[in-house]
């Protein structure tokens, strides 16, 4: 009988633990990913030029590369620069931002990304997605999926505290977006990956369910195992299907309605999804999410981002119009500005001050 499996495109290499980044030069080594040391690293001029002082020594084969910021025009400069270095690989060590830079540099040069977070502000260090803002506000760019995700715990715990527990936001929002999935399946026939969403919702409860915080050891190595493991769910349903769902299309709103007083990427995902399982009937489940958003320090009310009730009704109203052709609980439902307003209230009385 034949052997039917698939090949589910995924990191060589996974290391997350405290003290991962010393080791850096000698996993990229043994893993084949670059025997000559020749790499190009990209940094940011924050956590990442810090750390270039550190690696520099232990990395002498290795060109490194400032990156002004998160713009499509930085990505593309950068893949300029890189060209004509006949690289082995290209290393974006930094914040999400740097690390779409690279991620987009490497595709279009054709050369595998190691994406080396200083933080855990969301899923897209492992995503085959590249976030770039441009001309017209922000895109979304289809690229390979990291060839090694290298996560130094001890790093993680020097960065932004906000830029930590935003992850968790995103994170959890998995939930939400595999709720609308289903729906989508349930309504309008669209088929469900379930091996995608079974990596995607395992990631969210890990998150959800664990009692620690971010100054624990072992809740950073869950978050960030579930952000790679988002990464990767992804990948294998070939779209962010698995981890973007009406929590997203908010997250969207308010990136396009209020570009220069958005949020961080998690905390908007994470409010939104504890409003989208309100939405959806899912109340206690609703509830218990916004108890742990809380716990973490993460908003759950748009006043607690600097968003009015008025301007939060906005942007559930406009959601839908961020990703056409996705269809979530906001498109399910089709509220009015009037049903929206009252459903709000209602939510914010279920979770209480």
């Amino acid at each position: 009988m034949p052997v039917l499996t698939r090949l589910i495109p995924s990191p060589v290499v996974v290391d997350i633990r405290p003290g991962a980044l010393d080791d850096l030069a000698g996993v990229l080594a043994d893993e084949r990913i670059s025997h000559s040391g020749k790499l190009a690293v990209a940094v940011s001029g924050g956590s990442g030029a810090r750390l270039r002082e550190r690696l520099q020594p232990a990395l002498p084969g290795a060109s490194w590369y400032e990156v002004g910021g998160g713009t499509l025009d930085d990505a593309v400069l950068l893949a300029a620069d890189i060209k004509a270095g006949h690289y082995d690989a290209v290393v974006g060590l930094g914040g999400g931002k740097i690390i779409d830079c690279a991620k987009f540099a490497a595709a279009r040069v054709g050369l595998p990304l190691v994406a080396v977070p200083t933080n855990l502000a969301h899923d897209g260090l492992c995503s085959p997605v590249a976030t770039l803002d441009n001309d017209a506000g922000r895109g979304s760019y289809g690229v390979p999926n990291p060839i090694a995700v290298v996560i130094d715990l001890d790093v993680i715990r020097e960065a932004p505290v906000r830029f930590v527990r935003a992850g968790i936001g995103d994170a959890v929002s998995n939930i939400s977006a595999i709720a609308d999935w289903e729906l989508a399946h349930r309504v309008k026939g669209e088929k469900i990956d379930g091996l995608a969403a079974a990596i995607a919702r395992q990631a969210g409860e890990a998150v959800l369910r664990h009692p620690g915080t971010i100054a624990d050891t072992d809740f950073l190595q869950v978050l960030a195992e579930a952000l790679v493991l988002s990464g990767i769910a992804m990948s294998v349903s070939g779209d962010s299907r698995p981890s973007s769902g009406a929590c997203h299309e908010i997250n969207h709103a308010f990136d396009l309605l209020y570009p220069k007083r958005a949020a961080a990427h998690g905390e908007q995902c994470g409010l939104g999804a504890a409003f989208a399982m309100y939405l959806r009937g899912a109340q206690e489940e609703s509830a218990y999410m916004a108890a742990v958003l809380r716990r973490h320090g993460l908003p759950v009310l748009p006043e607690e981002i600097g968003f009015t009730p008025e301007e939060f009704v906005r942007a559930v109203e406009f959601a839908p119009r961020t990703r056409p052709g996705r269809y979530t609980i906001l498109e399910h439902l089709d509220l009015t500005t009037d049903q929206i307003k009252d459903i709000y209230a209602d939510y914010v009385k279920a979770i209480g001050s």
